[in-house]
């Protein structure tokens, strides 16, 4: 699929609304989009990707199919676990505190992640700390302003997190799997670009709207009307 293009979008929006029924196609596609995405800058061969929060492993997996060496670091042990078995080599490890050394990673991969965590500027600096010098940190996350900001709960987090959380339950019958304020954190688009493009310790080389299929990254450039309209922000940011 060309990226950007309305077939990539449309294709990828489909495999997402099946992510419930069949997750092993929806993240196997996607992850073989955001591998595209990152050769559009750096090949992938003989590099070393560590994939941050990866869940089952589908990205680090495709990553190792196009001949990088993959390595994912996972907190949660029933997402690592969750195909059966978790990725060879995969480790039970915090964002916030990588057992690695400085500069090891040609690139830092996180997918729709940076929406999970507290502090999310002490995860991005972990993850500038281990890429290397010119190399990539591939960032996307879902701001809470966004359709889908409240996750399964959307779009009813509008009308306030409380009330999504009680719908989904009258509704479902069931807990919503993300609390706002334990494992879900309204992330906004304009305070983290102006977060990263105030770093002296890398460089903004992409930001945009990850699934439009056109004017991808303009949308991102208008206060206000970005935060509603561009449903998930990619930034791919070289280290300094």
């Amino acid at each position: 699929m060309r990226d950007p293009s309305l077939k990539r979008s449309a294709t990828l929006f489909r495999a997402f609304m099946r992510e419930q029924t069949d997750p092993d196609h929806a993240y196997g596609l996607l992850a073989r989009d955001a591998a595209r995405q990152v050769e559009k800058y750096l090949p992938l061969r003989d590099k070393v990707v560590v994939d941050i929060g990866g869940g089952s492993g589908h990205f680090t997996e495709e990553f190792r199919r196009r001949g990088a060496h993959g390595y994912l670091f996972e907190p949660d042990p029933q997402e690592l676990g969750a195909r059966g078995t978790a990725p060879t080599g995969a480790v039970l490890a915090d964002g916030y505190l990588l057992p690695l050394a400085d500069g090891v990673a040609d690139v830092c991969f996180s997918s729709n992640v940076l929406e999970h965590v507290a502090d999310p500027q002490t995860f991005l600096s972990e993850m500038v700390r281990v890429t290397r010098p010119g190399g990539l940190i591939y960032v996307s996350f879902t701001n809470w302003l966004s359709p889908w900001g409240g996750h399964e709960t959307a779009p009813w987090h509008y009308l306030g997190a409380g009330r999504a959380r009680a719908r989904y339950r009258r509704r479902t019958g069931r807990s919503a799997k993300h609390t706002v304020g334990e494992n879900l954190f309204p992330i906004h688009i304009g305070p983290t670009l102006r977060h990263v493009r105030g770093r002296d310790d890398v460089t903004v080389v992409c930001a945009r709207s990850r699934y439009w299929p056109f004017l991808a990254e303009a949308v991102t450039r208008i206060p206000g009307l970005r935060e509603f309209a561009t449903w998930n922000l990619l930034l791919i940011l070289r280290r300094s």
